[in-house]
């Protein structure tokens, strides 16, 4: 995925690059999806309201794990967590994969090939896992009527949910949404991947650390999920708005057409500043799972590679 991890002789081939990167997500998703489901209620929170006319129900990322705590129980705050591993599963399996073959075949090596390599595997990774995304969505908006924000859909279950949308809305239902999976997962992903990449880079000549140990992916995890959170977070806004608006019979969208549409109808009603809505509390989350991801997956190929060799 991103420049060859700690030691230039380290070689993962694409296939198992495959597995320890969704292996890698799914294990920081654990640990993020309760800030997932606050990111997505404040992000729902006051849709197509203008400022001041609608009610706050979550204020912050502290009060808003504790208002989902009390309404839903401790279960609350890992909603979606199901859906949310497959979709890392898929998806950064996918684009962890296609980014290790883009290092395979040099083209990271190229002016500006390490953006366009991750921004081409998180297209195709979000194209994959968008059905799963659309779900966790769903169920991570779901509450108790006191405090529920966006369209309510109502899913008994993951699996229910999959029933649900594809016998209402047929195979295509199933990738709405999608539209700003992909731009949000471009973006997203090509500044982690060429980011992470030229930090390790800067904190190795640094010297503040030994060269293969671990805090040096750790600190380039950090100085990347920066970059990310401000890069991505319009399309993040827009991306959970897509996913959760109610449809009529036909499958389409009650609220917006598309990606072009929504980001208009957001900065009409509810001001520019909207599509920076909870940016704070959504850095808490991406921020960590970045960490966390980058972290992990660096750990595990080491490990791979060092286990393939001894």
């Amino acid at each position: 995925m991103t420049t060859p991890p700690t030691h230039p002789a380290i070689y993962i081939s694409p296939p198992v690059d495959f597995v320890l990167g969704a292996s890698a997500c799914c294990m920081a998703c654990v640990f993020t999806n309760p800030l997932e489901v606050v990111k997505t209620r404040l992000q729902l929170q006051g849709e197509l309201r203008s400022r001041g006319s609608y009610t706050r129900h979550y204020r912050g990322v502290l009060q808003a794990m504790v208002a989902v705590g009390q309404a839903d129980g401790l279960r609350g705050l890992q909603k979606g967590l199901t859906a949310g591993l497959l979709y890392q599963g898929l998806m950064n399996g996918v684009r962890f994969y296609l980014y290790s073959h883009a290092e395979d075949i040099g083209l990271t090596q190229k002016p500006g090939g390490n953006i366009a390599a991750g921004a081409i595997a998180g297209a195709i990774g979000a194209l994959v896992g968008s059905p799963a995304y659309l779900v966790k969505t769903h169920l991570q908006a779901q509450t108790v009527a006191a405090i529920a924000v966006g369209h309510q859909h109502n899913h008994q279950s993951v699996s229910s949910a999959f029933e649900t949308i594809y016998r209402k809305q047929g195979i295509l239902g199933l990738w709405r949404g999608v539209n700003g999976a992909v731009p949000r997962v471009m973006v997203g992903s090509a500044v982690q991947l060429a980011t992470f990449a030229s930090a390790k880079e800067w904190v190795k000549r640094q010297k503040w650390f030994s060269e293969d140990s671990w805090l040096v992916a750790l600190t380039g995890g950090m100085i990347s999920s920066v970059g990310v959170a401000i890069a991505m977070m319009p399309f993040d806004v827009v991306s959970t708005r897509l996913y959760n608006q109610p449809v009529d019979v036909t499958g389409k969208g009650r609220l917006y057409t598309g990606f072009l549409d929504c980001f208009l109808k957001i900065i009409h009603k509810e001001g520019i500043l909207a599509l920076y809505k909870g940016i704070v509390p959504a850095y808490v989350r991406l921020g960590p799972h970045t960490i966390l991801s980058l972290l992990f997956w660096e750990e595990l190929r080491k490990l791979t590679y060092y286990y393939q060799h001894h």
